[in-house]
């Protein structure tokens, strides 16, 4: 097989796992070791214990040295309720009322309102807990005090009650809001990707419908009257020697025009599955025969359950190198040997020096280089090389996944 405008001198597709060994070995980077504090449970954990410390650090700062035993007590529980505030939320907030009225647990109590409101929005718990906060904060412990204080003390009072059980609902609101917005947003994301899924699918079906018409137009026509002269040329007094070459053109015209309209209706269907429509492994015997290439075939430790894509591309592999053999080196002995291996299939064609003058048929220059964009496409190898006597040799490798 000589180059002819199909040689790809040393292409090498790799796979997608290139490499993998050299990004295990690099350090890990500063995002990489502070990925263990984005898992939701570190983060939530760390949330409640900042939350319990300052509940904690906003009593004992101004907690006074007078203060009466019972007071203290009851903003120790408020503060220690918040360790189970994302599970029991009104009743954590229950629990630091007394606290609050009696005592200094009042950020603990706007913390676990602030949590209430998160989970609950407008529901009628969350208007009641407000309502205790705000009753918390107008009313002054002891009462004799607070019935002692001025009307101005009262509104002050009554306003800055307002402010502390308002804050944590207005911000559990905007989290809220910001969820939902969140979530509208995905939902506008995964409608628009369903939307350009299914403009993909009209255009390829388009596509497809076009390009089944053309080939059954166009192709369809010509090879068909190839079979159709070469049965005539059968039946017409000629040599043996005739007779057979028409015979083979014709068995290879109808062959060729059953895979044609296979694939047009393939296209035309839109089938996503059409691989398990075309030629794998199990055909190789049956095209080796049929090639008018001498050729030593090897088949080995093939994996069983072989996907059928690298079913497909081993065929392919084998056809189109027998096909080049044929076109650009005639008279050439070629070697096709298809290994399975631990992680793949290995398929390696070889050939000698052309025997005979190249004929020279025309030539796309796209056979290797569509073997290799199918080589890359399963995250496989893909290597071409010409011999030392003249030859050519085509080694592919498909992985395999053996999970």
């Amino acid at each position: 097989m000589t180059t002819e405008g199909l040689f790809l001198q040393g292409v090498s597709v790799g796979g997608p796992g290139a490499g993998a060994a050299d990004r295990a070995r690099r350090p890990a980077t500063l995002i990489e070791r502070s990925s263990f504090f984005r898992r939701p449970g570190v983060r939530s954990f760390g949330l409640d214990a900042a939350a319990i410390l300052l509940a904690v650090l906003d009593v004992w700062l101004v907690i006074p040295a007078e203060a009466q035993p019972y007071s203290m007590v009851l903003s120790g529980i408020a503060c220690l309720a918040l360790v189970a505030r994302r599970w029991f939320p009104f009743a954590v907030l229950l629990a630091t009322i007394p606290g609050f009225l009696v005592g200094w647990s009042q950020l603990a109590a706007m913390i676990a309102l602030g949590m209430l409101a998160t989970r609950m929005q407008m529901h009628w718990q969350v208007w009641v807990g407000a309502a205790l906060i705000w009753t918390c904060r107008f009313v002054q412990w002891p009462p004799e005090d607070f019935l002692a204080q001025s009307w101005q003390e009262h509104v002050f009072h009554g306003i800055y009650g307002v402010i502390v059980a308002g804050m944590p609902v207005a911000i559990a609101f905007l989290i809220g809001a910001r969820t939902e917005l969140s979530a509208r947003l995905r939902e506008l994301a995964d409608s628009r990707d369903r939307e350009k899924k299914l403009h993909a699918q009209a255009v390829r079906a388009e596509e497809r419908a076009r390009l089944a018409r053309e080939m059954h137009d166009m192709v369809s026509h010509d090879i068909t009257l190839i079979a159709m002269q070469a049965g005539a040329l059968t039946m017409a007094n000629s040599t043996e020697d005739a007779q057979r070459t028409a015979k083979t053109i014709r068995e290879l015209s109808t062959h060729t025009l059953e895979e044609l309209r296979a694939l047009v209706g393939m296209l035309r269907s839109g089938a996503e599955n059409d691989e398990e429509a075309q030629p794998g492994i199990t055909e190789l015997k049956q095209l080796v025969r049929n090639a008018d290439v001498p050729v030593q075939l090897t088949v080995e430790s093939v994996p069983d359950g072989l996907p059928t894509q690298v079913s497909n591309a081993a065929y392919r592999t084998v056809q189109e190198c027998l096909t080049n053999v044929h076109k650009h080196a005639p008279g050439a002995t070629a070697v096709v040997r298809v290994l399975g291996e631990r992680d793949g299939l290995r398929i390696e064609v070889l050939n000698d020096r052309a025997r005979k003058q190249v004929c020279g048929l025309p030539s796309g220059g796209n056979g290797l280089a569509g073997l290799a964009e199918r080589a890359r496409l399963l995250g496989g190898t893909f290597e071409t090389a010409p011999t030392d006597d003249g030859g050519f040799r085509v080694q592919a490798h498909y992985p395999v996944s053996t999970t």
